[in-house]
């Protein structure tokens, strides 16, 4: 019995190509990753700065997508894959995925929105892949609006990685973990929340004012008790997911019909969560498991009921349901349903 090839091409995309890989092997198939920098790759070095102050970006990106077309063909005519797996794939260009398609089948899953500016290469992909995903529900829409088929999947738990530790005292009152500087939602709730609660014991973890972006200001910047401001690794927020009473999620603006990773990820580690609402998260759990909030003041009141009242059992029940129906695998097993493999 020949064992089936997955290749999957992606950016480093918080290392979910990994959680992906590993839901494939899972299934029996026999896999290999292949990592790209954006916007283009490597992206270190000469050629880091080389695009830092090019006079024409747009076709530097073009020579360097050329560059890596030679690179990646080459891996694929080595490995003779069955399935093309690419997360948003925004370095392949559109003769690259007919290649592979004469010989194996591609599957695209979007996790940037196709409607931003930056996304108009990936965007024609559709026409180029034999199955695409995406994590927006909006982005399915735009593609029924021009007569295209694509499938509303978003992202998954990773239960290798997100998973309850037993026997840990929760001794964080409130925890944040995400990007904070891109989003002005975010940065104002996570304000409020500091202020508010400055008496608490409560840790935002995330990029709040990055060196890169302003050095005075992140010498400056206020609350560091409270904003750690940098990144951290997947297991460590799994450990700090057990240790929470509360794991806070703010979708940024940009979501409207779907969920960010840690909506699954928080739920998945057993941690009881407050987040807001949209149409697809209410479907998800009718019943209380999460405290969705529509408004600020809706946020409070559940962040003052759970910080008074025991939510274990809601915990458990939205962990039950993350488990049984939103890991990686199953979002594979949906993928794979509609190559008909």
């Amino acid at each position: 019995m020949n064992v089936k090839k997955v290749l999957i091409i992606s950016s480093p995309y918080f290392g979910y190509q990994e959680s992906v890989g590993r839901a494939f092997q899972e299934l029996g198939f026999q896999v290999r990753i292949e990592t790209y920098d954006e916007p283009i790759h490597p992206f270190k070095g000469l050629l880091k700065w080389r695009h830092k102050f090019s006079l024409d970006r747009e076709r530097l990106k073009q020579k360097n997508r050329e560059k890596y077309d030679l690179y990646i063909r080459s891996v694929y005519n080595s490995y003779k894959p069955d399935i093309v797996f690419c997360f948003n794939g925004t370095i392949l260009i559109n003769n690259t995925l007919d290649y592979f398609r004469i010989k194996s089948k591609v599957i695209i899953w979007m996790y940037d929105s196709i409607l931003r500016k930056n996304m108009q290469q990936a965007k024609n992909h559709i026409d180029h892949a034999d199955a695409v995903f995406c994590f927006e529900e909006k982005d399915v829409e735009y593609y029924t609006s021009i007569c295209k088929t694509s499938y509303f999947l978003p992202t998954a738990c990773d239960t290798e990685i997100y998973y309850p530790i037993s026997n840990i005292e929760r001794d964080i009152d409130i925890l944040f973990v995400g990007n904070i500087y891109t989003s002005p939602k975010r940065i104002k709730i996570l304000q409020d929340i500091a202020k508010k609660y400055s008496h608490l014991n409560i840790k935002f973890y995330g990029e709040y004012k990055p060196y890169f972006k302003n050095p005075i200001k992140w010498l400056f910047r206020e609350k560091r008790n409270i904003f750690i401001n940098h990144n951290i690794p997947p297991a460590e927020v799994n450990k700090l997911y057990s240790r929470t009473k509360i794991a806070l999620n703010i979708h940024n603006e940009q979501s409207i019909f779907g969920a960010n990773p840690r909506l699954f990820e928080a739920c998945g580690a057993g941690a009881y969560q407050i987040c807001d609402a949209n149409p697809y998260i209410e479907s998800l759990f009718q019943n209380g498991e999460v405290g969705l909030y529509h408004n600020e003041d809706e946020m409070i009141a559940l962040i003052e009921d759970a910080l008074h009242n025991d939510k274990s059992a809601q915990a458990a029940a939205a962990h039950k349901i993350i488990v049984e129906h939103h890991t990686f695998v199953e979002r594979v097993k949906t993928m794979l349903s509609k190559l008909m493999l």
